[in-house]
C-alpha cells in the first residue's frame, strides 16, 4: 500500500460508489462536491488506478473500482460492528466451557449432569457430540475442556487424561402406547415377542444388557440398533419398538415422548463419567466435575 493511502479517502470513495454520484455523496456527507471529488482523486493517485468513470449524470465503477469497493465494504462493515464489539468486551466477563458429549450417552441425562455448571451467570457453553475415542483425542489436544461419557477413559500412558465418576442410574424399559399392552403382558418375557430397540455394542451399557438377557434366558426380538441414544428414544417413541433407558431421565422421557415405563432391567445400570485433561484442571467450571481434585 502506498504511503499516500488514506482510509478517509477510501471512505469518501465508498460513499460515492454507494450513492452512484459525486453530488449525492456530497449531500450525504454534508460536504462540497469539489471536496469529495478531490478526496477520491487522491485515493486513485495513491493506488495508481482509476476507480470511477462517468456514466450519464453519475459514475460507475471500473474493474479496479469493483475490487476496491469489495475491500471497502468489508472494512466499513467491520467498522460498523466496532461499537458493539467494544461494548461486549467491557461488559460482564464470560466463562467459556467446551464440553464433548459421547454419542451413546443419553442426551436427557446430560442436562442433569450439567446442572453443576449451569448456574454460572456468565457461562458461554459449547457442546460437541462425537464418538468416544475421537472426543478423547480432542481432549488430549486441549480442544475440549471436559468430556462426558458412559465409561471411564482407558488406561493409556500416552493419553494424559483422568476420569471421575458422576454416578449411575438403574436402567428401565419403556414402550410407546401402541406396544405397551403387548409388552407389559408377562414382562420381561414379552421382550422375546415385541419389537425391541437396543444401543449398539459401541455403548458401554450394551454388554450389561446382553448379560441380563442371558441371565433371564430371553432371546430379544431386536429390530433396531442405534449408536446415538437420541435416535434410539426417538424411534422408540414413534412406535418402532420398546427400548431401555436410564431411570434418571424418567420424568423428561415420559412427559416429552409420551412413552410408558414397562419395568426395571434388574441389576443393569448406566454409568456416567467426566473425563478431563491435566492442563484443564485449573478451569473453574471443570473443577466442579472433579470435586476430589486439589
Amino acid at each position: 500500500m502506498s504511503p499516500g493511502f488514506s482510509y478517509r479517502h477510501l471512505y469518501y470513495f465508498w460513499v460515492v460508489a454507494k450513492e452512484g454520484g459525486m453530488a449525492r455523496a456530497a449531500e450525504r456527507l454534508g460536504m462540497a462536491v469539489q471536496t469529495v471529488s478531490t478526496q477520491v482523486r487522491q485515493l486513485e493517485r495513491s493506488l495508481g488506478y482509476v476507480l470511477l468513470k462517468p456514466a450519464g449524470r453519475g459514475v460507475v465503477l471500473t474493474d479496479a473500482g469493483l475490487a476496491a469497493m469489495r475491500q471497502a465494504e468489508k472494512i466499513f462493515q467491520l467498522g460498523e460492528q466496532l461499537p458493539a464489539v467494544v461494548r461486549d468486551a467491557v461488559g460482564a466477563p464470560s466463562v467459556r466451557l467446551i464440553v464433548g458429549i459421547s454419542d451413546e450417552l443419553p442426551k436427557l441425562a446430560v442436562q442433569s449432569l450439567m446442572q453443576r455448571v449451569m448456574q454460572e451467570p456468565n457461562l458461554k457453553l459449547l457442546c460437541l457430540v462425537d464418538e468416544f475415542e475421537d472426543l478423547l483425542g480432542d481432549l488430549a489436544l486441549h480442544r475440549l475442556d471436559v468430556v462426558l461419557a458412559d465409561r471411564a477413559a482407558p488406561l493409556n500412558p500416552n493419553l494424559k487424561v483422568y476420569s471421575q465418576s458422576l454416578g449411575s442410574s438403574p436402567i428401565a424399559w419403556y414402550a410407546p402406547a401402541s406396544l405397551y399392552a403387548a409388552a407389559s403382558n408377562s414382562f420381561p418375557q414379552s421382550l422375546a415377542q415385541v419389537p425391541v430397540l437396543l444401543p449398539t455394542r459401541h455403548a458401554a451399557v450394551r454388554s450389561r444388557l446382553d448379560q441380563w438377557f442371558e441371565r433371564i434366558a430371553i432371546q430379544p426380538h431386536v429390530i433396531g440398533e442405534f449408536e446415538d441414544s437420541a435416535l434410539l428414544k426417538t424411534f422408540g417413541a414413534a412406535g418402532m419398538g420398546v427400548f431401555p433407558m436410564a431411570s434418571l431421565v424418567h420424568e423428561d422421557l415420559t412427559s416429552r415422548y409420551a412413552v410408558m415405563r414397562l419395568g426395571d432391567c434388574e441389576g443393569v445400570e448406566e454409568h456416567f463419567f467426566a473425563i478431563g485433561a491435566s492442563r484443564q484442571v485449573l478451569h473453574p467450571l471443570v473443577q466442579k466435575f472433579f470435586p476430589a481434585q486439589d
